[in-house]
């Protein structure tokens, strides 16, 4: 059994809980540790169930919490060589022990408790981002989910390493018309909207579309802006991109929810 949800989602700060009965992991710490702490308790969880944190890449929105998690209750981190070299250049107090470090690399699995967790290669204005797949193997029985978001594009190898997923929670950060119209400055927009920035609801919806299989349980729509998009406006956007496409799906056919900025999401569970 597999249970996902995010304890926050947006660009004011990131959390994701993936874990099993016996196996407890945090992907990225971009929010307070008493709000992190929150969002376990809501879990029935503590600091002191969890193995580990896996970090996707070093913007403040992902690791600002990292510091004091670590400082308090001594985790181990996870997180490629460029991300842990950034995040490491911000620990000016040393509070991350060098003991707890551990790196990852692209598409090399990592085995933690009885989670297998395999990075992959995303795009995005960061050292060296990825994305996560984390998988449990019961048996004869494999109960995947993964971790997608800050992605200015994707391609044919993210594509694999969201196949066969059961619950994903996938990038819908913005509505392009409201980002053009809106009023951030020009280079901002071009940023966001670059292959280096993040998914269009459109966009989500196209991938989404593209990696949808029988077997899917559910999908976290995540890190949607708070000036540049409304959770009503993703959920109706990538619903329609999927009926729009060549696929055999339908937007109903699969339960899709918007994950809260500042709150547990709905918790996907799968097994």
């Amino acid at each position: 059994m597999i249970r996902m949800a995010t304890i926050a989602s947006g660009s004011s700060g990131n959390c994701t809980y993936i874990g099993t009965e016996d196996t407890h992991i945090l992907i990225d710490a971009g929010i307070s540790m008493k709000r992190t702490a929150e969002g376990l308790h809501a879990l029935d969880l503590d600091f002191s169930d969890l193995d580990a944190i896996f970090v996707t890449h070093e913007h403040s929105d992902h690791i600002q919490g990292i510091p004091m998690i670590e400082k308090h209750h001594g985790l181990p981190l996870y997180a490629t060589g460029g991300t842990l070299a950034r995040v490491k250049a911000g620990d000016a107090k040393g509070v991350i022990r060098q003991e707890l470090i551990h790196v990852v690399r692209d598409r090399e699995e990592v085995t933690v408790g009885d989670l297998t967790v395999r990075p992959f290669a995303i795009s995005h204005d960061a050292a060296e981002p990825v994305g996560y797949r984390v998988t449990q193997t019961a048996g004869n029985r494999q109960f995947c989910a993964a971790v997608a978001t800050d992605m200015g594009c994707f391609d044919e190898r993210i594509e694999q390493s969201l196949s066969g997923l059961d619950v994903l929670l996938l990038e819908s950060n913005h509505d392009v018309r409201m980002l053009q119209a809106g009023p951030y400055p020009y280079p901002l927009k071009q940023r966001i909207l670059g292959e280096r920035g993040h998914l269009s609801n459109d966009a989500a919806g196209d991938l989404l579309s593209r990696v949808l299989h029988d077997g899917v349980k559910g999908v976290l729509l995540g890190h949607l802006s708070e000036m540049n998009n409304l959770p009503e406006l993703a959920y109706e956007t990538v619903r329609v991109e999927i009926e729009l496409s060549d696929t055999p799906w339908h937007g109903n056919d699969f339960p899709i929810d918007v994950a809260p900025r500042a709150m547990l999401s709905r918790v996907l569970t799968i097994g």
